[in-house]
């Protein structure tokens, strides 16, 4: 265990557990204006609702007439494009001609009241005649399909690339032993507690002044800016603490719908709010993928070449659709060596729900292929499947299968030595052959990692701006947003410990467009990596700083003499043992102009040299250079009655680089699990010809605490030498391992290797059926 990985208490830790956390409608001013959104689409379900039509006109006449309804607004009053995204502006504020997904909205109700903008959202009606559409990723491809965005060159391709190492067709053909399969994984919902929802005015000088629940503060203003014809520095964003985000919150959401209303308000302010059903309905989701693989070894498992293909629907606008493929793609030959890799992806429009950035970003849907072949191979060679996997882990120095030379630290092994001596393992047999009557036991691994970062062709950039008060402490100004994931309590203790301060004396000012510096997204694992290094750049200059200002009052005539202690600088000065003299800071400051007491810094993640001449289709984010890395371990019971599948223990064992907080660490590890567990087993989110079956939780089975296993964490002996103080973002890696973890499991236990998500009682029956093994009872 790490020397520095003793358990720190978060800075918000108090505030959130006691409710005294202020989110973004807690800080709402009592007199909004209330805005919603009517999506006709979906207003009668499949039975009534359109996924796919022509608007032909919206009739506002009724809800006009509604008492407390102030206005309705339609695609005609947006100024600017109308067009909303972060790479691909495809997407319509509101759909004035088109609507391509049950949830798209095609007007905008402004009212004084909950109940009033309830009851007008009611009497809105829409003529919309139906379009032919398309549900399904492959047919959306074949010639004749009906067409998602009409007039667009590539038809219903949004992105087809390759990422290619050596010959992969030939030393498939040439390869001792091969094995195949077809996989599947399924949307899934962000669920998130706090759903999408910010309040917004427009003040006396022009400035739309907005609050929201984002993960992109600063870039959400540039969104802004295009869709309304705005000036995205007339545009001020504050970003709260988020009541979870997990990607849902990376791209615009409430934002551009909410500045419309606020144009519209006269002055007054606006709060928009979605509820838990409008939510499911008309946020991202997690890209369904079909997977078709082909792995090829020696006969002593080491590993020759990987084929596939990947088949992305990102469902009617683009979002993020591209540069989640691509690091699906990236990482689809697991933390491997593989000399030989074809990967061929294909991101798709079709009529379904938005599909954008979730946590693992691609890469959670490919884990389940990648790591289910080695699972084969390690069967048909009738090898054990964790010394398979450490025969071919990736190493310092390696190349991994998208050509990239790994300069930067890897800890696979050290991962899968520690899941090799732990408990769980090396007692499964005795475990397995204890299961009760009616029940299977097995055990399964996996390995899995996950990229951290941008990657190249788009700057990774944070800037830190710290700030002596007059009364002596530190003012941290956040440059990305927190979203539960502790980032920001990392950055309390980042700066105390680098400014020998007690956590007490910083506090932190979370992101605010108006006070702070761009730092680019809270996602893809990098924002205590990026950020945390610009901070203690920071803070190493205010340190100098301080001392530098302090020899004057404390005639030191060395600054080798001066030290920074909590609440002052202390001057030893040669052979005065006991004679130290202090200078409380809050007594220096007031000899400090503000602009003095002020440092910036800034720090750009490195990118990976000579990358390979491969993936030329992405227009960013390819390659990575840094990546986390797990080993996980899952021992699961299946009912052979009832097929449910019960996760008995889970093991994660992770390389983060140095720990700079063990609980923050811990806290990565098990959520990230856990939100994989409802993806491997109970998430069953269902979309039939683009309607939402799953429409609220009741339906959409998150796993709650009954429902889980204690999840167990270790963190594995390592560092990252360009890390702030040698750490790695951990936040995506454990959403990776659950499901191939899972499946590998209960083929462990039943012989059966379910190769369509999530596995469902009924798919589990089905598998025991097909298997007519009889049922394990005690003797």
């Amino acid at each position: 265990m790490h020397p520095s990985s003793t358990p720190t208490p978060r800075a918000d830790a108090l505030a959130k557990a006691t409710g005294a956390e202020r989110y973004v409608l807690d800080l709402a001013p009592a007199e909004c204006l209330f805005a919603g959104a009517f999506r006709p689409g979906a207003s009668s379900g499949s039975a009534g609702g359109v996924a796919h039509g022509r608007v032909l006109g919206v009739d506002a006449s009724a809800a006009l007439k509604t008492p407390g309804v102030l206005r309705v607004l339609t695609a005609a009053d947006v100024p600017g494009t109308n067009l909303q995204g972060i790479v691909h502006k495809d997407q319509p504020v509101l759909c004035g001609e088109v609507i391509r997904h049950a949830g798209d909205p095609v007007a905008l109700v402004l009212a004084e009241s909950a109940e009033a903008l309830r009851q007008g959202l009611a009497r809105l009606r829409a003529d919309i005649e139906p379009l032919p559409g398309v549900f399904d990723a492959e047919e959306a491809l074949k010639k004749g399909a009906p067409l998602v965005h009409q007039g667009r060159k590539g038809g219903n391709l949004l992105l087809r690339a390759v990422i290619e190492k050596g010959d992969a067709r030939a030393a498939l053909r040439q390869a001792p032993v091969v094995v195949r399969g077809e996989f599947s994984t399924p949307v899934q919902e962000h669920a998130f507690l706090e759903t999408q929802c910010g309040f917004a005015q427009v003040l006396p000088d022009g400035t739309l002044d907005m609050t929201v629940s984002t993960q992109a503060p600063f870039r959400d203003r540039f969104e802004i800016g295009h869709a309304l014809g705005l000036d995205p520095l007339a545009v001020r964003v504050r970003a709260p603490y988020l009541g979870g985000g997990f990607g849902g919150k990376d791209g615009a959401t409430v934002q551009c719908l909410l500045a419309l209303a606020a144009l519209f308000a006269a002055g007054r302010p606006v709060r928009m709010a979605w509820d838990r059903e409008e939510s499911i309905l008309a946020g991202y989701k997690r890209h369904a993928v079909r997977l078709r693989y082909a792995l090829g070894a020696r006969a002593d498992g080491t590993l020759l070449a990987l084929s596939c293909r990947l088949t992305y629907d990102t469902g009617a606008y683009a979002h993020l659709g591209g540069e989640v493929m691509e690091l699906g793609m990236e990482h689809a030959g697991g933390p491997y060596r593989v000399p030989n890799a074809l990967v061929e992806g294909r991101c798709v429009y079709t009529n379904n729900p938005i599909a954008g950035a979730f946590r693992g970003f691609g890469v959670a849907q490919v884990s389940p292929a990648f790591e289910g072949l080695m699972d084969a191979l390690a069967a048909k060679l009738c090898l054990d499947p964790l010394e398979l996997r450490r025969k071919n882990a990736l190493r310092p120095g390696d190349v991994n299968s998208s050509g990239v030379a790994l300069t930067s630290s890897v800890g696979l092994t050290e991962c899968l030595d520690e899941l090799a001596a732990h408990p769980l393992w090396t007692g499964r047999e005795a475990w397995r052959a204890a299961a009760p009557p009616f029940t299977r036991r097995g055990v399964g691994l996996a390995c899995v990692f996950n990229g951290m970062g941008y990657g190249r062709g788009l700057p990774d950039m944070a800037i830190a701006k710290v700030e002596l008060t007059e009364t002596g402490g530190f003012l941290v100004y956040n440059g990305v947003a927190d979203m539960g994931q502790g980032n920001a309590a990392a950055f309390a203790l980042l700066a105390a410990r680098e400014l020998n301060q007690e956590p007490s004396a910083i506090r932190l000012i979370q992101p605010d467009t108006g006070r702070c510096h761009p730092s680019g997204s809270s996602s893809a694992g990098r924002t205590t990596y990026t950020y945390g290094n610009a901070l203690l750049k920071a803070c190493a200059a205010m340190r100098e700083k301080l001392l530098a200002r302090a020899a004057m009052p404390l005639l030191a005539d060395e600054l080798g003499a001066l030290t920074l202690v909590p609440g002052a600088v202390r001057h030893a000065a040669p052979g005065s043992a006991g004679q130290a003299k202090t200078l409380p800071l809050a007594v220096l400051a007031r000899y400090l102009d503000r602009d003095d007491r002020i440092v910036v810094a800034e720090f750009l993640m490195p990118v990976a040299q000579n990358p390979p001449d491969t993936g030329r289709d992405f227009l960013i984010g390819f390659p990575h250079l840094f990546f986390a890395y797990a080993a996980h371990l899952a021992r699961i019971e299946a009912d052979e009655l009832t097929g449910r599948v019960r996760v008995c223990d889970y093991l994660c064992v992770t390389d983060g680089g140095r720990v700079l907080d063990r609980s923050c660490f811990d806290q990565q590890a098990q959520g990230g699990a856990a939100q994989g567990i409802g993806y491997a087993l109970t998430e069953d989110f269902q979309v039939r010809q683009g309607f939402i079956r799953t429409r609220d939780l009741s339906t959409c089975l998150i796993p709650t605490a009954l429902d889980l296993p204690d999840i167990e964490s270790v963190a594995v002996d390592g560092e990252e030498p360009t890390g702030p103080r040698g750490l790695k973002g951990v936040g995506e890696v454990g959403t990776n391992g659950p499901a191939p973890a899972i499946a590998a499991a209960l083929e462990d236990a039943t012989g059966a290797r379910l190769r369509d998500f999530p596995l469902t009682p009924e798919r589990v029956l089905g598998a025991l059926a097909k298997r007519k093994t009889p049922a394990r009872r005690r003797a």
